[in-house]
């Protein structure tokens, strides 16, 4: 059955290349056998390839932290100290997708997976230590070192969709669909944990047991501040009390973004965006014809961009007016990237990302063999790394030319992520982290 749904997809690939005008990847090259295929090259699957350096693949076992362990109460810094993060999701509190390292000139090879036990939508978040820290929907948090072996995990009650946060002092923040904000030590050791709403149920599917879902962030603001979503917007002081809360009767699947004067920018599934002070009351809120389950992201010139399930990009002013939208053909779940030369790049379930001009013109498409819900990533050298439901992880240069494409064996909805030293880290649902150089 495997076999044949991958053949599926592999002809639907190739017949988007034929149809469609749009800069993709040509057909990959046949072989039957390593001879067929030039220098070092080898045939894999029929296709020629690299060769793979040593793989490692790891079985998730290690050290498990219970969460129902004490819950330690002592404090972290408090609202006045400036704590940079180490690492959270898009980068920074802005979420603006870009990455400081540079991306790979040819198909990168797989430095070693983790195999999990279950689908990993995640972004991962890599610490100052080398630590990589990813949750899955296996719910556990995994602890990762450099060369793959698993340092420690730690279990949720429910699936983890979100990325997880790293602060300066080392505190690592993640939430899960119990209902929970958690704060651990470094060594896996849980430091205090939030409780989310009221919802009557915190585990399980149906709307409620979804709505208090901390799938979120969490996002570190400039202060330390912790900010998520649930069943409104939320701000969590580092010791883990509740600085104020914005409540919402629907569900906040993005993770709130932060802007240089302060302002918290979160999408709700109500609909609307909303615009709120350090303090937490509202600013402004702008509703568009569908969910906003993607972050908001924050341009260097205070400009806010965001995708909605009503197939649209939008562009807003920073008092909330509208500059521009640009309409696709599907849902626009995940957050954009934003280049440093000002090109917004946008992922549609219509299969296409899109790269907009600052003034809303659409500049190029780039089309992949099926759904996009991957938000993409801008290397340092302009290169833009996304993945796909058509099991690849693509590589395009900034004219939308491909780079490189590299299957991972199911569907890429997870954020790539650049490493200090060029590792790409990735999630799919093949169950695995993949680390690839």
């Amino acid at each position: 059955m495997r076999l044949e749904t991958a053949s599926a997809k592999r002809r639907l690939f190739l017949l988007f290349v034929l149809l469609s005008g749009c800069p993709r990847p040509s057909p990959l090259e046949g072989c039957k056998k390593d001879t067929d295929c030039k220098g070092p090259r080898i045939c894999e699957r029929g296709v020629c390839t690299n060769p793979p350096t040593a793989v490692v693949s790891h079985p998730a076992a290690a050290r498990p932290v219970d969460a129902g362990a004490p819950v330690s109460t002592d404090g972290g810094a408090g609202d006045g100290g400036q704590l940079p993060a180490q690492s959270m999701y898009r980068g920074g509190p802005a979420h603006r997708g870009r990455a400081e390292e540079a991306a790979p000139l040819s198909a990168p090879n797989t430095r070693w997976k983790l195999d999990t036990g279950g689908a990993v939508v995640g972004g991962a978040a890599v610490a100052q230590d080398g630590t990589v820290y990813v949750g899955g929907h296996d719910r556990n948090l995994y602890a990762i070192a450099e060369d793959g072996t698993v340092k420690w995990k730690f279990g949720t009650r429910d699936l983890i969709f979100s990325t997880p946060a790293v602060a300066a002092d080392g505190t690592i923040y993640i939430g899960s669909d119990d209902d929970r904000l958690y704060a651990l030590l470094p060594d896996g050791t849980r430091k205090w944990e939030l409780r989310i709403g009221a919802c009557r149920e915190d585990v399980g599917i149906g709307p409620e047991a979804t709505r208090c879902d901390v799938d979120a962030g969490p996002t570190i603001g400039p202060d330390g501040t912790i900010y998520t979503g649930g069943d409104g917007i939320y701000a969590v002081r580092p010791d883990g009390t509740l600085k104020w809360r914005y409540p919402l009767r629907q569900h906040v699947a993005s993770a709130p973004a932060v802007g240089q004067d302060g302002t918290v920018y979160a999408g709700c599934q109500d609909d609307a965006l909303y615009a709120l002070s350090p303090d937490g009351s509202l600013r402004w809120q702008f509703r568009t014809a569908d969910d906003i389950d993607g972050a908001p992201v924050v341009g260097d010139d205070g400009a806010i961009y965001f995708g909605s399930d009503d197939h649209k990009l939008y562009a807003l002013s920073p008092d909330g007016s509208l500059r521009w939208a640009v309409v696709t053909r599907g849902p626009v779940h995940a957050p954009p990237a934003l280049a440093q030369n000002g090109m917004i790049y946008a992922a549609s379930l219509d299969g296409g990302l899109y790269a907009v001009r600052p003034d809303g013109a659409v500049q190029w498409v780039f089309r992949a063999a099926d759904k996009i819900a991957s938000a993409p990533l801008v290397a340092s050298d302009g290169a833009v790394l996304f993945g796909s439901q058509d099991d690849r992880l693509y590589c395009l240069e900034g004219d939308g030319k491909l780079r490189w494409a590299v299957d991972l064996g199911g569907d890429v909805d997870a954020p790539p992520v650049l490493g200090p030293d060029g590792t790409i880290y990735v999630g799919a649902d093949d169950r695995a982290l993949h680390a690839l150089k």
